[in-house]
């Protein structure tokens, strides 16, 4: 009896518990190198998060390189009348492609995919340049002010991705970098690294070697923490190094959607203010000299009031006798 019983709750935990898990995520779509999109960030709502970026990129997307056109797999009337004009080879071989591609999944323009780590997802990107359109969607949202995602914090476009180890990472940009500091081309830049779920890169000697790289390419490059003019962004997520190099990063508040709809709060103006105080200064100043003239003045008055030697009175007194 007891081995029935077991049995059962066997079969249960099987059906109910970690096997449905295991069978879920073993098929799942991960973020490998080869390929290219954006990085998006979040806060603890990954599910809520995927469909905002797809409502937001589509917008955007739809904006800038028109609608998603979805091709067709039976056929269109066109290809079907130019069939009937070719050989009956040719025509079966057409067929027979057809065939195979109905059967297999349409690549999309955006696709959802597991990023490796948590509050992170991955949306790779078919047939557009994801920088690009970041950058589109970030210049709008700054400029509007308008927000249009409450879960999403930031969106960092991938235009490349290697292995994520220094030796790997170093080959790479050497040649991915060159578009934007290789002679004549010259910037200013700053390197904005991170990494998830992964220990065996170290931050500042990744840091160092991609600026020895990047000085390499052309002496005029320089460094510039406060505005540069390019930002290398490098994100690491387990084994794979996503890498892009984006336009006014900090403008558009290191790429974060919920920042960038804020309103810009002027800096208080320290040469200004300086100059102020040092008015105050001056006047204080003035003020305290009229003062103490003022007063030796008040004092010189005084002094001609007294009898300044005491001859002219014994004088005085001589011609009364």
């Amino acid at each position: 009896m007891s081995a029935v019983t077991n049995d059962s709750r066997k079969r249960g935990k099987k059906r109910y518990g970690g096997g449905h898990h295991n069978k879920r995520w073993k098929g799942s779509r991960e973020l490998e190198v080869g390929m290219q999109g954006i990085l998006i960030t979040c806060n603890m709502n990954e599910r809520k998060c995927t469909a905002e970026a797809f409502n937001l990129l589509n917008e955007y997307a739809d904006k800038l390189y028109g609608p998603e056109k979805l091709q067709d797999n039976n056929g269109s009337s066109s290809d079907e009348e130019e069939a009937d004009e070719e050989d009956v080879d040719v025509a079966l071989k057409k067929e027979v492609a057809q065939l195979q591609a109905s059967g297999a999944k349409q690549e999309r323009r955006f696709q959802a995919l597991d990023s490796g780590a948590n509050n992170v997802i991955f949306i790779k990107t078919q047939n557009l340049e994801s920088d690009k359109l970041v950058h589109h969607i970030l210049s709008d949202l700054h400029s509007t002010k308008k927000k249009k995602s409450r879960v999403i914090l930031r969106m960092l476009p991938v235009t490349g991705t290697c292995k994520a180890f220094q030796d790997d990472m170093v080959k790479y940009l050497t040649t991915f970098l060159e578009p934007w500091f290789k002679t004549p081309n010259c910037a200013t830049y700053q390197i904005a690294f991170k990494a998830r779920n992964s220990s065996h890169n170290k931050r500042d000697e990744i840091i160092k070697s991609i600026a020895g790289l990047v000085g390499k390419l052309n002496p005029k490059n320089k460094v510039d923490l406060t505005n540069p003019e390019l930002t290398v962004i490098v994100e690491v997520i387990k084994a794979v190094c996503c890498i892009s190099v984006v336009k006014d990063y900090t403008l558009y508040r290191k790429y974060n959607v919920q920042e960038v709809v804020k309103e810009d709060i002027p800096k208080p103006d320290v040469t200004a203010a300086k100059t102020e105080s040092n008015t105050a200064e001056e006047k204080e100043k003035q003020d305290a000299e009229e003062t103490n003239k003022e007063e030796k003045k008040g004092e010189e008055d005084g002094d001609k009031n007294v009898p300044q030697d005491n001859n002219e009175v014994d004088k005085g007194e001589g011609d009364g006798e």
